[in-house]
């Protein structure tokens, strides 16, 4: 059984930074694709950060790029998001999640297509 557990939200000013993590287990973790996608109360789910295990590629949204590094630790099976100059618009439930098996367009696209496997999510507030 697939299990994606995140950490790492919470409250913050705006500037401030913080650290999610996402811990896999009963996985294919190596070689594949995995993200964070974050949700807005009545927005649309979207896709913040994706990396493909295999080699590390990271793929951001333009809303994020410069601000927020997704990296990954093999060892661990564990995928990270760290988000440094938050803003407000950041606000939002963040989510981990998984492809069954590496789609390359899905993945560098950051689309939820192709992620069949998610986390619980965590919150992200972020405060003016």
């Amino acid at each position: 059984q697939v299990q994606l557990v995140e950490s790492g939200g919470g409250s913050v000013q705006a500037g401030g930074s913080l650290r999610l993590s996402c811990a896999a287990s009963g996985y294919t973790y190596s070689s594949n694709c995995m993200g964070w996608f974050r949700q807005a109360p009545g927005k649309e789910r979207e896709g913040v950060a994706t990396i493909y295990t295999g080699g590390g590629t990271g793929y951001y949204a333009d809303s994020v790029k410069g601000r927020f590094t997704i990296s990954r630790d093999n060892a661990k099976n564990t995928v990270y998001l760290q988000m440094d100059s938050l803003k407000p618009e950041d606000t939002a439930m963040y989510y981990c999640a998984a492809q069954t098996v590496y789609r390359w367009t899905t993945c560098n696209t950051r689309s939820t297509v192709d992620f069949a496997y998610w986390g619980q999510g965590t919150q992200v507030t972020v405060s003016s």
